[in-house]
């Protein structure tokens, strides 16, 4: 039986397709690498989202501090929020993150009168450091390059209740309720021989919070260290809106 050595043997013809082929490839990776730089040039030239927003931490707990006011006294602004959406959607930088309160009372966005894209919120009910919440926060700083965190207590605080209740009564709370309760206890315990023990686990709260953020992320505790950020804490005041800094 006859074999055939067509297969082993390139014809002209063959050799120029692969030859083509070859340098097609090679073009195409090299348009492609160079998209790539492109992209990532343009991407790093690109201004934020909301220019107004890349300030420094001082400057953006003095902003927090001026829309409070504003909300205290009722003349907040008019925000435009038509216009805002195309920007913001091609990405975010908020001047502030702030770990606050599950509270239907309280809404930071509204307690300091921001708009869209200006504040990145994390909400637990009670306003501790949860691993999900640390990381969300060290997103806000690492990748959004926020100036400024802050812990939000408020008055009245139904976990912190609770916490003190299972401290001192040692009362049980259905579900993952228990577990707020358990989260805010070692606040509580600093506290108990003090007269206004509510007051005082609330407070106590976003001071511990504030020194578990510090401590327990390098990332954020290495933006602090570099004067990129700073951390700070509040009580709201459900009566008059007034965020009282701790």
């Amino acid at each position: 039986m006859c074999t055939s050595d067509s297969h082993s043997k390139a014809t002209p013809a063959t050799s120029h397709r692969r030859t083509f082929l070859r340098l097609s490839v090679a073009s195409s990776i090299a348009a492609l690498s160079s998209l790539s730089a492109n992209a990532i040039a343009k991407q790093a030239d690109k201004s934020p989202p909301k220019p107004e927003n890349t300030i420094t931490p001082q400057e953006a707990k003095n902003r927090l501090a001026a829309g409070n006011k504003r909300y205290v006294e009722g003349v907040t602004k008019r925000h435009d929020f038509l216009n805002e959406r195309e920007p913001l959607a091609t990405g975010q930088n908020p001047f502030a993150a702030i770990l606050s309160c599950a509270d239907s009372r309280i809404a930071p966005e509204y307690a300091f009168d921001s708009a869209r894209g200006d504040l990145f919120v994390v909400r637990v009910a009670g306003n501790f450091v949860s691993n999900d919440g640390l990381g969300s926060l060290e997103y806000a700083v690492a990748v959004l390059q926020t100036p400024l965190l802050m812990v939000l207590g408020h008055e009245s605080c139904g976990a912190v209740k609770a916490a003190i209740e299972s401290q001192k009564d040692n009362k049980k709370f259905p579900g993952n309720i228990q577990l707020l309760a358990d989260a805010i206890a070692p606040s509580v315990k600093k506290v108990l021989t003090q007269g206004d023990i509510f007051n005082a686990s609330i407070r106590q709260n976003v001071i511990d919070n504030i020194e578990k953020l510090k401590t327990n992320s390098s990332i954020i505790s290495n933006a602090i260290d570099q004067k990129k950020l700073m951390i700070i804490g509040g009580v709201y005041k459900l009566a008059t809106g007034k965020v009282e800094l701790v």
